[in-house]
């Protein structure tokens, strides 16, 4: 016996399964933008920068740009979800134009580097980019994703200090504002607790983020803030977007992490 409406209901049922199955399945391809290009010479980019090899727990060999300065205090910058260390270059020009050392790092499928991203393997790239800079005091610099991936970092392996910018309080928060329509919080399978994990970070934070961010809403980053176990600082560039280039190497993100870096002399 056919019920009315029985049939239609089974098809859009089927339909919305169908469609939440393949966000389940492939959505790592929209969370994570990787430029999966090749990089050019890393002199070529960036004065005196110079190719080294991360190579992670899971046996996987990544490639980064290191530039060296002398002041004692050292960057190791993560990046965010799109993109490659080529993008970041702008930063890593003007902090080592302070003498500040610094490791740009690329995630497993960035820049030509092997593997696909994902959650744990991007805390494996974190350890091994912390691991090449040794025994030195070190300023963990995260951009939007790559503030979850330091902040992680931080608990298990606290740094001199931390700079985040753009950050979420956990990637669900951030994707809800993408994909209001969708049950993200239920699909996700990264999941990225910056706020919840900054409860056992101790150490000085800085948190800078744009006023017009669309993407990641200023008053998420002022949670995080807000989450800090330690001393937290807040910068907030009036008008800025996410991706707009003062929120990357502007002198309110320089002047945030060379000021840091002093203290820490």
């Amino acid at each position: 016996m056919n019920l009315p409406g029985v049939r239609p209901a089974l098809v859009v049922l089927t339909v919305v399964v169908v469609l939440l199955g393949l966000l389940w399945a492939f959505q790592r391809r929209l969370i994570y933008l990787p430029d999966t290009a090749p990089v050019p010479p890393a002199a070529q980019v960036v004065p005196g920068a110079r190719e080294v090899t991360l190579t992670t727990a899971d046996g996987l060999r990544l490639g980064a740009w290191y530039v060296p300065g002398d002041h004692p205090v050292s960057v190791l910058v993560a990046g965010g979800n799109a993109g490659n260390r080529l993008h970041r270059a702008p930063l890593a020009r003007a902090l080592a134009a302070h003498g500040l050392p610094v490791l740009l790092m690329d995630y497993r499928g960035y820049g030509g580097n092997p593997g696909s991203p994902a959650e744990e393997g991007l805390r494996l790239d974190a350890r091994a980019a912390r691991d090449f800079l040794g025994d030195v005091p070190v300023i963990y610099f995260g951009e939007s994703l790559g503030a979850a991936v330091v902040t992680g970092l931080a608990a298990e392996r606290p740094p001199g200090g931390l700079v985040l910018r753009s950050p979420f309080t956990d990637l669900a928060a951030a994707g809800q504002v993408a994909y209001p329509f969708l049950p993200v919080r239920a699909l996700l399978r990264d999941r990225f607790p910056v706020a919840e994990r900054m409860a056992a970070v101790r150490v000085p934070v800085v948190v800078v983020y744009g006023t017009a961010d669309t993407i990641v809403p200023p008053g998420q980053s002022r949670a995080v803030a807000a989450a800090a176990a330690g001393p937290a600082t807040v910068v907030e560039i009036p008008g800025a977007g996410h991706n707009d280039p003062v929120l990357l190497s502007g002198p309110q993100v320089i002047d945030a992490v060379t000021a840091l870096a002093d203290r820490l002399r």
